[in-house]
This record gives C-alpha cells, structure tokens and sequence, in this order.
C-alpha cells in the first residue's frame, strides 16, 4: 500500500479578492514538484467566488472537469451553446476534447457560491465536447455512498472519458464502511468535505485529502455526525 497525505494547511493557496481558491494540486501560480497530481487525478481545487464574480470566457482541451457545488449557485456558459446553473446537490462534468471555450459566474450577487473544481487525464484525446448534469440527494442515502461518475453512461451518474469512479456519502457518528476498488491499476485519492474520518488507520479532517494505491479496499470510519467524504478512484499509470 503506498499513501501520499495532504493536510488542508498545506495546499496551494490564492485570493484574488472575487476569487478564494484552495490548490491540492500544483495550479497556476502555485506550484509544487511533489504535488502535481494523483494519478489521472491532475486537479481539485477547492474555490469561493464572491457575489457576482466569476471566470471569464477561457478555453479547455482534452480534459474530463467535474464541478461540484457546495453552496451556492454556480451560471455557465459555453461556445456549444450551452448554458445552465448548477445548485448545490448537483454536479456536472465537462468533456473538453477538441476545445471548448466556456465561462463560469456566480449566479447570485449577494452570497459567495463554493464549489469543487477537479480535472482528470481523459483515456484518450480528440473527443467531441460535452456536457452532462444530475441532481443528487445524498441526505436520502445517509450512511452509504452515492456513485456520481463512472466511465459508463449505463451506471449511476454522470459518466466521463476515464476509468475512474467518484462517489459520495454523508456519514452519521462512528459508522463504519468500505470500499472496493473497480481496478487494481486504480488508486483512491479521498478528499474529506465536512467534519472527520479514519481512513485505513490515518485520521482525516475537514479538507484534508489522502492518496492511496497497491490496494484493493479501503476501510473508513466517520468521526463525527453529518461528515461528508469524496472518494476519487482514478488510472494510476
């Protein structure tokens, strides 16, 4: 088993004023040769945008990106034509491809919109752009975790270009659950959103993330009540 441990303390950090942006990964200005990423796993950046701000028009390529608000509403639009908002309790994913030009805004003028930034190295390259939302009540499967993104449009969720599985679970006081890995070539990089967790021995807190591989399951355990896990199985090679 070989782990990599990110306290939240230790991440990249930038406050642009509109924008408060936490980097687990190496990211624009702040960069780090031990932190570039996990495996397909190259980005999870973790941002406040303030009331009415928000990231101009700006291009992607031949990358698989997931958003994941935590609070907030978060406006996009796209040079495909595509234009939504997506709310707490949803996610989308964004297959860049061959390019995409694209913009995001907080809908709101007067509350700060969170929300979870994450890229993954796509499978292959070249592929037409896309976009795909869902809604998720995770408070109905308290206790369990809820499969957000898959590599396949037939399983739960939302499905990417990768063979990586997201899923996530909001967890009452000391309950014990397990997770078994799709792939040994796979490893678990577990990104803790809310209160605490032991995962396979080592103690988690909020916004701290851990990488882990050679494996085939993990153990974990909630530390406290309504604590919420992000687990982000991805191709190590």
């Amino acid at each position: 088993m070989k782990t990599i441990l990110h306290k939240a303390n230790t991440r990249g950090h930038a406050n642009h004023g509109w924008l408060n942006s936490f980097h687990t990964f190496s990211f624009a200005n702040y960069y780090d040769p031990e932190r570039i990423h996990f495996g397909a796993l190259r980005v999870l950046n973790d941002d406040t945008v303030a009331g009415g701000g928000g990231f101009g028009t700006h291009p992607h390529d031949n990358m698989e990106i997931i958003s994941i608000p935590l609070s907030g509403d978060l406006e996009h639009k796209d040079s495909t034509g595509t234009h939504g908002v997506i709310r707490h309790g949803e996610v989308q994913v964004m297959s860049a491809g061959t390019g995409v030009q694209h913009s995001e805004f907080n809908k709101n003028q007067d509350i700060p919109v969170k929300f979870l930034q994450i890229w993954v190295f796509p499978k292959e390259k070249g592929v037409k752009p896309r976009y795909q939302q869902a809604a998720f009540d995770f408070e109905s499967k308290k206790d369990g975790l809820q499969q957000i993104v898959s590599p396949s449009a037939d399983d739960d969720g939302l499905w990417i270009h990768q063979n990586a599985w997201f899923n996530i679970g909001v967890f009452g006081k000391e309950t014990a659950f397990d997770y078994k890995l799709h792939s040994s070539e796979n490893g678990v990089y577990v990104f803790v959103i809310e209160g605490s967790f032991v995962v396979n021995g080592q103690i988690l807190d909020k916004r701290d993330g851990l990488g882990i591989s050679d494996i085939s399951a993990l153990d974990l355990k909630s530390l406290s009540d309504d604590a919420k896990v992000l687990l982000m199985e991805v191709p190590m090679g």
